[in-house]
């Protein structure tokens, strides 16, 4: 009875999925154990899912972290399995000694322990000798595993020689007899489905070593085909460094031969510069050494060599100081020369050719009607439009030449296009009027503040024919559909006077006296440039960049520089190039041709910058 009671207790200690007693076991939400390894098994055959479903009855349990060491332990059948695993086993058979000797073999096919005596026995007996026979220390150690005979828990002294198909329990004889000889149940021997079975395992896991074949093929293939990569990587890299030296070293030479080329140009400006230095000097020297000797005397000269000598230094002395004074002219032609080279970077062409040394050239028109410009914009036939305040837009080509003269009767303050190239004109009064191309005036009328309200306005257009009025007197800018009407929408302009707008993608550029603001369409600054003392005026080149005219109104200089789209400085194009001055005060106008010509519009005067 004690054997068959350890039996039944030895197959409750089994884990329902590895068929060994439990390690670590843990339990499941559905109250099911099993050992953390099997779950952590099966956890990770889910992938990342925190759910981990019971193989018994489908409950599912949440795995924190996917951590199944988390789980709760089986406390007590932990604590049940290291008391059997302590306890010596003592011999089954029916040994005559007066106390149980400790047994030291198991038979798997007896399903006994047996003591050394009858362990002997039983190896002599020869319908045992094929038997199995287990070591007690390979037992305990766990190298091996006791296959146990299953004993019916309802008839202990019955072995479960049957199996329910439908019940899926092995079953003695007597309780097939009473539980499954219903309508429905299939019974048959445990030998028999233990056959099965064990033939359906090979089954499986034949077919899941030709599945893992297939997907280790597949790893493999995945394998062939990142190394494949990786080789066009390695060759990727190899040939962009290869190019990169190349481009460095193109680069370098480029770079050495522009060098050569400011040096050049630079070195014959220097020199005359030097000589008129040289000669200036040399006219202080003769002045000092001549004034010293005649001054030092601090004894009047008496006989008449000292009274000669004396005589004829005062002469030359009275000679060189008759000479004119410096003339400022000379000098300053002269750095105008070196002055106008610059060094033209590749913005938005070929960056590898790195760029070029440009002289600025300036072809300088005077305006058919002085002190009149008040707007300019460049049209869409690559020319540029000069808008006069008493009257007319004056159309001039890239090289200079005075085109046409349009809207002779409109006093004009700003001038745009649409896309479908009509003309979008503000008055004096800040009236709107469009005009086709052929400038026949359209009969659309635009709701805008009037000069009195608003204050000097100024315009511009965008690329989704919206139309922006800015106001000074009332600091900010409105937005007009070009189906006319009221205003769509408005921009103010919070601390600042919106003296002149562009157009800029998605933004807008103000500029005001020394400072030029890169605005969004809701007013907000993106960024700013400011230079104190100087004035402003912003562009947008052919190239989608800034350009941004710096003029000294007071000396009449005006040096031209092109910035990223956050008004960080990029290249010098223009550097201090001599304009008339006006007597207008700040008012002036830069824009850029389509064909790459720099127009720079004062009052009475157009400058083309080639």
């Amino acid at each position: 009875m004690a054997d068959t009671l350890k039996n039944v207790i030895a197959q409750s200690l089994e884990c329902p999925v590895c068929l060994n007693t439990f390690t670590d076991p843990k339990i499941l939400s559905c109250s099911h154990t099993y050992c953390k390894a099997c779950l952590e098994n099966l956890l990770g055959c889910n992938g990342n899912d925190q759910m981990l479903r019971c193989p018994v009855c489908r409950a599912e349990t949440q795995v924190p972290n996917q951590e199944v060491s988390k789980l709760p332990a089986n406390l007590a059948l932990k604590s049940l399995i290291e008391d059997m695993n302590n306890q010596y086993q003592f011999c089954s058979n029916q040994c005559k000694s007066e106390d149980k000797p400790q047994a030291v073999v198991y038979c798997q096919d007896c399903g006994r322990y047996f003591c050394f005596t009858c362990h002997n026995l039983h190896s002599q007996w020869p319908v045992f000798i094929s038997h199995e026979v287990l070591a007690m220390s390979e037992i305990v150690s766990g190298k091996v595993s006791v296959r146990r005979y299953r004993k019916c828990r309802k008839h202990p002294k019955e072995d479960e020689e049957c199996f329910c198909s439908n019940c899926r329990r092995f079953a003695c004889f007597r309780c097939v007899v009473m539980e499954h000889t219903n309508e429905g149940h299939r019974v048959i021997e445990a030998a028999v489905y233990e056959s099965s079975h064990m033939k359906s395992i090979e089954d499986l896991k034949s077919k899941a070593d030709k599945k893992r074949s297939c997907f280790q093929k597949y790893v493999d293939f995945i394998d062939e085909q990142k190394e494949r990569v990786n080789n066009v990587q390695k060759q990727c890299t190899y040939d962009i460094n290869k190019a990169f030296e190349e481009s460095v070293r193109q680069l370098t030479e480029k770079k050495e031969i522009l060098i050569g080329e400011v040096k050049g140009m630079t070195e014959g400006v220097e020199k005359e510069l030097d000589e008129m230095k040289k000669s200036a000097q040399e006219h202080i020297t003769h002045l000092t050494t001549i004034a010293d000797v005649v001054t030092n005397k601090t004894k009047i000269p008496l006989d008449m060599d000292a009274l000669a000598a004396h005589d004829t230094l005062c002469q030359g002395l009275q000679k060189a100081l008759k000479q004119e004074d410096p003339d400022y002219k000379q000098p300053r032609q002269s750095s105008k020369k070196g002055k106008r080279i610059s060094f033209k970077r590749n913005i938005g062409m070929n960056e590898e050719a790195l760029g070029k040394i440009a002289i600025a050239v300036a072809k300088t028109i005077a305006l058919p009607t002085k002190d009149s410009m008040y707007a300019m914009v460049s049209t869409p036939d690559c020319k540029m439009a000069v808008c006069c305040w008493t009257g007319g837009v004056e159309i001039f080509s890239a090289d200079g030449q005075h085109q046409q003269q349009v809207f002779e009767d409109v006093n004009i303050r700003g001038v745009g296009f649409l896309s479908n190239d009509r003309y979008v004109l503000l008055d004096y009064s800040n009236n709107i009027t469009l005009y086709t191309p052929e400038y026949t005036k359209l009969n659309i009328m635009f709701e805008t503040l009037s000069d009195d309200e608003g204050g000097f306005g100024n315009l511009t257009v965008d690329g989704d024919d919206q139309i922006y009025v800015s106001y000074r007197i009332a600091e900010k800018i409105q937005i007009f559909s070009p189906a006319g009407g009221k205003a769509i929408r408005e921009i103010p302009c919070n601390g600042y006077i919106p003296y002149q707008i562009t157009n800029y993608n998605d933004y807008l550029i103000t500029g005001s006296d020394d400072t030029i603001r890169l605005i969004d369409k809701q007013g907000v600054v993106k960024y700013q440039l400011t230079k104190s003392w100087d004035y402003l005026i912003a562009a947008v080149s052919q190239w989608n960049t800034i350009l941004i005219a710096n003029v000294k109104n007071d000396v009449g200089l005006v040096s031209i520089d092109e910035y990223t789209n956050k008004l960080k400085h990029v290249q010098n194009l223009v550097t201090d190039y001599e304009i008339e001055k006006n007597d207008r005060g700040c008012w002036y106008i830069l824009q850029q041709y389509r064909s790459g010509e720099i127009a720079f519009c004062t009052p009475d005067r157009l400058y083309i910058f080639h």
